[in-house]
């Protein structure tokens, strides 16, 4: 049963790592000093980058599952971060779909990065990555 489990929840330590090591800068910034992308740049996108080579190389998933998977953990940052500022003042972050692209093209960069080089290891290294999805 244990290893059913970790074939099926992967991806999940990775993301909340993710998310809470690029979220809790994040959302630390005053609103009015909140400037995207920059405000997302960090350690945290390097452990983003890092957990996604990591995965990719021994967990067997494939490249577009861990990119994907992992790299929702930036826009979920940017969403969290919108949904609890609307709420406090309504008026805040009137182009937050902007926001949201903007977090998922650097997500989904680190994260395929990563992964990329998880690939490039595991072929090298002749490890766990199989391609499977």
């Amino acid at each position: 049963m244990p290893a059913a489990l970790l074939s099926r929840y992967w991806w999940q330590p990775a993301f909340v790592l993710a998310l809470l090591l690029i979220g809790l800068p994040y959302w630390w910034i005053p609103y009015r000093q909140l400037n995207l992308p920059d405000a997302l740049l960090g350690p945290g996108l390097v452990v983003l980058a890092v957990l996604a080579l990591a995965v990719r190389a021994w967990s067997g998933k494939g490249w577009w599952p861990v990119t994907l998977r992992l790299g929702a953990a930036v826009p979920a940052v940017v969403m969290l971060r919108v949904i609890f500022d609307v709420v406090r003042v309504p008026s805040s972050h009137n182009l937050w779909p902007f926001e949201l692209v903007m977090a998922l093209l650097l997500g989904g960069a680190v994260a395929g990065a990563g992964a990329l080089l998880g690939s490039l290891l595991a072929r090298v290294m002749h490890i766990g990555a199989r391609d499977e999805p």
